[in-house]
């Protein structure tokens, strides 16, 4: 990328600075002992200040590491050759307005950057490269993807972060870099490249507990653990999130390495960048088998809910039968015993007058009454099969 061959003040209207603009880097001052790194995630140096981290580098060194945003711009301004790095945690607008009118921002992507919630995009504007991604890392604890957001600003002398969320660990990044100094001395670039590997590179592991994940849930899946759709389910979203953050970054890169030869990248940038790209594809295309993988395993789990349905179903009808068939039975031979209790409890009536209460066959007669209607009712429930 370009550098600027100098850094003129604003006019006196308080215009945006004009740059000039040359291919390569002369030799700067001589560089002063870099400065400890401090930890990405600190806290802020001012407790109104939501600047995570500020540094200068000069020729894959740092030199400086400006405490407020208004030393970062003195300093670049007293040294042209030098590279700031500004990082940013959910930064206030006042702040995000300042770089914007330090380093000549376009307002779209300082609004895209104040709200975040954007999808990862990669867009020019004029000289400044604006870049949305979307990190992600596995928890273990609660088996989920927990995502986040980073806006990167990259100019010919500047490269700004705005992290939204806790991913990724931007500090593991700069200690990376500064332990590289010839691939810091690369530029803007090569730190944008840096982000983007550490991006993609925090997507392995997502990777991997998604895949244990998914073998869980097949176990699962055949064994009849009840909760197993709710699991599909909410593992079936992340997916689609996780999709979102990774598909455009193919794109992305390849329209990074469309503009190689027009913006004179380094080739060994070149080669860096083609492997993160491949590293992307290759993530994607997993993502993309996950979520098949996903859905072929909730369309088995509901066959087998179906299955288990009609099984159950199946039985709770034949235990209907069976206690059918009982109750015909009970109800038959019920029948057939109700018959000698009727014709016992009429003669066993205490009246005077009463038909053939008084006549010798009375007694024969009643029995044979009941055999035959006993015997009757029994034919015709064996017949019907209810005996």
């Amino acid at each position: 990328m370009p550098r600027r061959q100098e850094r003129p003040d604003r006019d006196q209207r308080g215009g945006a600075r004009r740059y000039t603009w040359r291919r390569g880097s002369a030799a700067g001052p001589a560089a002063q002992p870099p400065a400890p790194p401090a930890a990405e995630g600190a806290s802020p140096l001012e407790p109104e200040d939501s600047v995570v981290h500020t540094a200068l580098y000069r020729d894959g060194l740092r030199v400086a590491s400006p405490e407020t945003l208004t030393d970062t711009y003195r300093q670049l301004h007293e040294h042209p050759r030098t590279v700031a790095w500004i990082g940013l945690a959910r930064p206030t607008e006042a702040e995000l307005k300042s770089l914007a009118a330090e380093f000549d921002l376009h307002q779209l992507a300082v609004e895209d950057a104040l709200e975040a919630h954007q999808r990862p995009k990669l867009e020019r504007y004029g000289e400044t490269l604006f870049v949305v991604l979307r990190a992600a890392r596995y928890l273990d604890a609660s088996e989920e993807v927990d995502f986040g957001e980073l806006h990167v600003f990259v100019g010919a002398d500047f490269v700004i972060t705005v992290r939204h969320g806790a991913a990724p660990d931007l500090s593991a990044v700069r200690h990376r870099m500064e332990a590289s100094p010839e691939l810091l001395k690369l530029g803007p670039e090569a730190i944008l490249y840096a982000i983007l590997d550490a991006v993609v590179d925090g997507y392995v592991p997502v990777v991997d507990g998604v895949q244990n994940d998914i073998d869980e849930i097949e176990t699962e899946v055949f064994s009849g653990a009840p909760q197993v759709s709710r699991r599909i389910y909410e593992l079936s979203r992340e997916m689609v999130e996780f999709q979102r953050a990774t598909r455009p970054l193919v794109g992305m890169l390849h329209a990074l390495m469309a503009g190689f030869a027009k913006y004179g990248t380094d080739e060994e940038l070149q080669r860096y960048l083609r492997d993160v790209a491949d590293h992307v594809t290759h993530t994607s295309e997993r993502v993309d088998g996950f979520r098949q993988a996903l859905a072929d395993i909730l369309t088995v789990n509901a066959t087998l809910v179906t299955q288990q349905q009609n099984a159950e179903m199946r039985a709770l009808a034949e235990a209907g039968f069976e206690q059918n068939e009982e109750i015909k039975k009970i109800s038959s031979w019920a029948a057939i015993l109700f018959a000698p209790t009727l014709v016992g409890t009429i003669y066993g009536m205490n009246f005077d007058h009463m038909p053939e209460l008084h006549w010798l066959l009375g007694y024969p007669f009643a029995i044979a009454l009941m055999a035959v209607v006993c015997t009757s009712l029994y034919v015709i429930f064996k017949r019907r099969d209810w005996l």
